[in-house]
C-alpha cells in the first residue's frame, strides 16, 4: 500500500541528478527519519522547487509512495534560513554526512532532529565550532546507541575526576590503566554537556574519533579529511 505524508518538517542532506530531468533527495524528517525522495522534473529549467531543495533550510515535505525511493509531492521553506559560510559550512556538511552515513533509514529520531536543528543555528551563530561538533557527535551516538554512559564505570562504579580511564567500545568507560587516555574530569564533562573546557573538547575529540572510526568502517568521511586540509592552509 502507497503511503503517503504530508507537510513533515524535514531539512536536505544531500541531492544529485537522477535520469534525465529529476533529483533523488537525501532528507531528514522529524517524524520519518532518513529517507531518500525523487523530486520529479527538479532540474527542469524554472523549476521552483529546485531552489528549495538545498541544505540548512527548515522546510516541510510532502511525500508518497513507498520502497527505497519515494515521490516529492511539495516542499515548503519555512522561514529562518541558515546563512553558514566557511568553516562553519563546512561543518554543517560534515553533520549532514555524519547523517547519511550512520542513520538507519526510516527510523524516526526526533530527538535528534531537535539536536540537528539547534546544531546549525549554533553553528550559524557561534566563532567556536568545536564545542557545537563534538556536542553533536556525542548526541549522535548516544541516540543510535552506540555510546556508553560517561558519568560512570562499565560496572557501574563512580568515576575519580583526578583518574585517567580507558573506554571499551561496547562496553563503556573501563578502570584505569596504563594507558588510560581520558581523565576523570573530562569524562564526568562529556557527560554533564559541558564543553566549556579545552581540556574537555580536546579528550572529547579523541574518543568521539575513536568511536565514529569504528562504526563508519573503512571509508573515512570526505569532509572530515577536506576540514583537516583546510586547518593545514
Amino acid at each position: 500500500m502507497s503511503e503517503r505524508v504530508d507537510g513533515d518538517p524535514a531539512f536536505v542532506l544531500h541531492t544529485r541528478p537522477w535520469r534525465e530531468t529529476s533529483l533523488i533527495v537525501d532528507i531528514f524528517s522529524r517524524h520519518h527519519g532518513r529517507l531518500g525522495l525523487v523530486a520529479r522534473g527538479a532540474r527542469r529549467a524554472g523549476a521552483a522547487v529546485k531552489a528549495r531543495l538545498i541544505p540548512f533550510q527548515p522546510l516541510t515535505l510532502s511525500w508518497f509512495g513507498r520502497g527505497q525511493l519515494r515521490t516529492l509531492h511539495a516542499a515548503e521553506w519555512q522561514g529562518g534560513g541558515l546563512m553558514l559560510r566557511g568553516h562553519a559550512l563546512m561543518c554543517g556538511f560534515y553533520l549532514n554526512e555524519l547523517l547519511l552515513r550512520l542513520l538507519p533509514e526510516g527510523d524516526a529520531h526526533e530527538t535528534l532532529f531537535d539536536h540537528y536543528t539547534l546544531a546549525l543555528a549554533d553553528l550559524n551563530s557561534r566563532p567556536e565550532v568545536e564545542p557545537v561538533l563534538r556536542r553533536f557527535e556525542l548526541d549522535l551516538l548516544t541516540e543510535l546507541g552506540y555510546a556508553q554512559s560517561l558519568g560512570h564505570l562499565a560496572s557501574g562504579g563512580v568515576i575519580d575526576p583526578e583518574a585517567r580511564y580507558g573506554y571499551e567500545i561496547g562496553a563503556g568507560v573501563i578502570p584505569p590503566n596504563r594507558a588510560a587516555g581520558y581523565s576523570g574530569r573530562a569524562l564526568l564533562a562529556l557527560a554533564a554537556g559541558d564543553f566549556s573546557q579545552p581540556n574537555t573538547l580536546a579528550e572529547g575529540k579523541l574518543l568521539m574519533r575513536a568511536l565514529l572510526a569504528h562504526y563508519l568502517g573503512d571509508k573515512p568521511l570526505a569532509t572530515r579529511q577536506l576540514l583537516i586540509d583546510l586547518q593545514r592552509l
